[in-house]
């Protein structure tokens, strides 16, 4: 099998997962089946945020500045798929904040890169990559991480 039909496969496999305790999940194969899925949960009154910078995959080390916002504790995460065409994967999970991070470059350049932490992993598989990383156990402190640049965050107003 290809390495693309491996990655296409494994893409199939967790659309096709059932969810975590706590996850509400879905896999959008258009953007209107997105933007469908993200009104049906939260109206029409919503705000919408990705990653912001100047430069795209521009390597470099950031530091983070004053200016944490909390975006909000209700959202959809949707994460873009490796797949022939357009998959996102987009879920809630309960008891997760979203916050927007202003960062500068070490070239000077400004970005703001959006993170969530999620307070409660008890329901998380013990053998996650970020237990792993942080040494740490389900239900134990909260786990966050910043968002790939491919990333839509969906909050409602």
């Amino acid at each position: 099998m290809s390495k693309e039909a491996e990655i296409m496969k494994q893409t199939i496999k967790e659309c096709e997962a059932p969810g975590i305790t706590g996850e509400d999940k879905y896999c959008a194969i258009s953007l209107e089946s997105l933007v469908d899925y993200v009104i049906a949960k939260f109206g029409k009154n919503v705000e919408v945020f990705t990653n912001e910078a100047k430069e795209e995959n521009v390597n470099q080390e950031y530091t983070i500045l004053k200016g944490i916002k909390m975006m909000g504790d209700k959202q959809i995460v949707c994460h873009k798929e490796r797949y022939a065409y357009a998959v996102f994967y987009c879920h809630r999970i309960m008891n997760t904040n979203v916050y927007m991070i202003p960062l500068v470059g070490a070239d000077g350049s400004k970005a703001k890169a959006l993170v969530v932490c999620h307070l409660d992993t008890s329901a998380w598989n013990p053998k996650h990559f970020a237990f792993q990383v942080l040494n740490v156990k389900p239900g134990g402190p909260p786990v966050c991480h910043f968002l790939n640049s491919d990333t839509i965050v969906w909050v409602p107003n």
